[in-house]
């Protein structure tokens, strides 16, 4: 096996709910209010199921085939040739999304804090580190999120109390003013976001114990869904019907913190908090693209290929939009649909094929 790390149930929650969070509570207030106004809240909640969705294909394709991912056992299923194909185009997707994930970093880092460094020096030096993470396996990846995420959920806690003289709950009236239309068409692009939960695919084959594998996914699942709620109702309740003018709301919103004159200038938490979830976004996103590259090539060891594929994810983070207005038009028309392909379509219709078909490995899961 090419990676002979092993992590928990938990473990695997740990890293699943950064790789969703990271930048959805940075960039959904904004793409939701712009089309569910004061029933943004509610968006997430529908936008759930998708979540639901993609980590029940992943857990019964992995019932059937345990010790493999996507890339090998759509081989087993689709035949050597449409297989290989299948794989060869998840590759791209992979390494693409990883590379407009970086892209989004670098926009903000490069919008709000560090205006004269060049794009290219925050988005190389962010893949190295990544890259260093990566190189180190599966558990030093699961190591390394055990620390940032209990330190980025403190600190965003923190804005969102420290936020509480601001809020006011009355923005969030008329509730329902049009239905729940416009609730639903809010949940479209966070429902992409929540695909990405198929990303446990490329995890499950390396646990220690499937024993709680759908509870912690029901967790991490419901745990997204609370976080985007309540960031959203935050923002509405600091800037009602003008949140989807803002770009980045949370941050926007930290600006207002003031007490006492003393404790402002929050956007500095925001910062650290977009920088550990991202980290560990990337790292999640950047292993699965080298892992999958390693398999499809039948490689004894992923690690060489590391280092090369961070100088590409760099390039393809660099090419992936002209600038910021072009990265939000890409997220909010195109990526909804771009993931719905390669983390629902394609592996529903996997399952159906192998369920049809009666395919599984040789060792199954109990």
């Amino acid at each position: 096996m090419i990676e002979k790390g092993k992590i928990s149930p938990l473990q695997m929650a740990v890293l699943i709910y950064p790789t969703i969070i990271a930048t959805a509570i940075l960039l959904v207030p904004a793409i939701t209010g712009d089309q569910a106004r004061q029933d943004m809240w509610l968006s997430p909640i529908w936008a759930s199921l998708a979540g639901f969705l993609a980590a029940f294909i992943a857990i019964q394709l992995n019932k059937r085939f345990p010790k493999q991912t996507i890339i090998q056992y759509s081989e087993t299923i689709a035949g050597k040739f449409l297989g290989k194909v299948i794989g060869l185009a998840f590759i791209f997707f992979l390494a693409h999304l990883c590379g407009v994930i970086l892209r989004e970093y670098g926009e903000f880092v490069k919008g709000n804090f560090l205006e004269d460094t060049p794009m290219i020096v925050i988005l190389g030096s962010m893949a190295f580190v990544c890259a260093l993470a990566v190189r180190g396996g599966i558990e030093v990846m699961a190591r390394s999120a055990q620390v940032f995420v209990p330190v980025v959920t403190v600190l965003f806690i923190l804005i969102l109390l420290l936020l509480t003289p601001d809020l006011d709950p009355g923005n969030m009236l008329p509730a329902f003013e049009k239905g729940l239309m416009p609730s639903l068409r809010g949940a479209v692009v966070p429902a992409g976001w929540f695909l990405e939960f198929f990303m446990i695919s490329f995890m499950l084959p390396f646990l220690r114990s499937r024993k709680k594998v759908v509870k912690w996914n029901i967790t991490t699942i419901i745990a997204v869904m609370f976080t985007m709620v309540v960031t959203n109702m935050v923002t509405m309740f600091v800037f009602g019907a003008i949140t989807s003018k803002f770009t980045y709301p949370v941050m926007e919103a930290a600006r207002y913190i003031s007490i006492a004159e003393f404790v402002q200038h929050m956007e500095s938490v925001v910062m650290a908090i977009w920088v550990g979830g991202i980290f560990v976004k990337i790292s999640v996103f950047f292993y699965a693209t080298v892992l999958s590259t390693a398999q499809w090539l039948k490689l004894s060891d992923y690690q060489p290929i590391v280092f090369p594929f961070a100088l590409i994810i760099t390039v393809l983070g660099y090419w992936s939009a002209g600038n910021l207005q072009g990265l939000e038009k890409f997220l909010s028309e195109t990526f909804p649909f771009y993931s719905l392909v390669f983390l629902a379509i394609i592996p529903i219709m996997l399952l159906a094929a192998a369920i049809m078909l009666g395919k599984r490995s040789a060792t199954h899961a109990e």
